[in-house]
């Protein structure tokens, strides 16, 4: 490493390296980062014997947000949408994982479904950097059941692939609910995915290389499917009232530091909102 270079002049790449690139992760921490307690999960809502309308938290905790706070959670509403999910198969490595949540979120999906089949697993340093809370999370441990969930819902289930023959992402429509598949760093998505999938596209290269790392791959899909669903609609975002009233509160919960001891509190010294059920 003396002349500055990795790998070194003799062509090896020194010890740290490896130990950075190789170093495992467990089962245990993929669970955590793909599984989570969704925003349409109803313990969000009770408090003892007693179940909240999301409103009436909203109202219990607005006080304790900042203006910008609350003006971030509503403009992110606006552009939110459950028309749209991100659906990740196989994959090892927890940074790779990271880096598509952060993406979904970026471009304004909701939710979030991880196939969990894969037997090792890698750490790297890209986290979310906490992202990961605001998507609902799903974990599947099988392609059908991932596949049966999405189509129950109505979505087209469209895959990225690599192929001259596949056809182009610019040529696939992108407007009605979509399901963006995404495969493993090494093998891509597994053949069972895309049998069992509507639609097949991949991302025309123009470079020596034969596809951009699966983060870049969601990024570019990502964006077109924002960008098309912005043309023919006038907003990306597409929640209805009732699932923003939802997820505001389950973000307002997650936003104010022991929100539950708060609102438990709010509730015990009978200040409670008018509304409450």
């Amino acid at each position: 490493m003396a002349d500055g270079r990795w790998p070194m002049a003799d062509g090896r790449w020194p010890m740290a390296v490896y130990a950075f690139v190789m170093q495992p992760a467990t089962p245990e921490e993929m669970f955590e980062l793909v599984h989570g307690v969704r925003s349409d999960d109803p313990s969000w809502f009770e408090f003892g014997d007693r179940v909240l309308a999301p409103d009436d938290i909203v109202t219990i905790l607005k006080p304790r947000l900042s203006e910008s706070r609350i003006e971030t959670i509503e403009r992110v509403l606006d552009a939110r949408t459950n028309d749209v999910t991100v659906v990740v198969e196989g994959m090892v490595d927890l940074g790779n994982v990271s880096a598509v949540m952060r993406s979904a979120d970026g471009f304004g999906v909701q939710s979030f479904h991880a196939i969990d089949t894969a037997n090792t697993y890698k750490r790297s340093r890209r986290t979310t950097r906490g992202t990961d809370k605001w998507l609902d999370r799903y974990r599947w441990s099988d392609v059908e059941s991932c596949y049966a969930f999405l189509r129950s819902r109505a979505f087209q289930i469209v895959v990225a692939t690599v192929g001259d023959e596949t056809t182009p992402l610019d040529q696939i429509d992108l407007t009605e609910r979509v399901a963006l598949v995404f495969g493993n760093e090494l093998d891509g998505v597994s053949r069972q995915a895309r049998e069992l999938a509507d639609l097949e596209f991949t991302i025309p290269m123009a470079g020596f290389a034969e596809s951009f790392n699966v983060s870049v791959t969601a990024s570019i899909a990502l964006y077109a499917t924002r960008r098309q669903r912005t043309r023919r609609y006038g907003s990306a975002g597409s929640l209805d009232a009732a699932e923003r009233d939802r997820v505001r509160a389950v973000w307002y919960l997650k936003s104010v530091r022991e929100s539950r001891l708060v609102v438990e509190r709010t509730l015990r010294d009978g200040r409670q909102p008018a509304g409450t059920m």
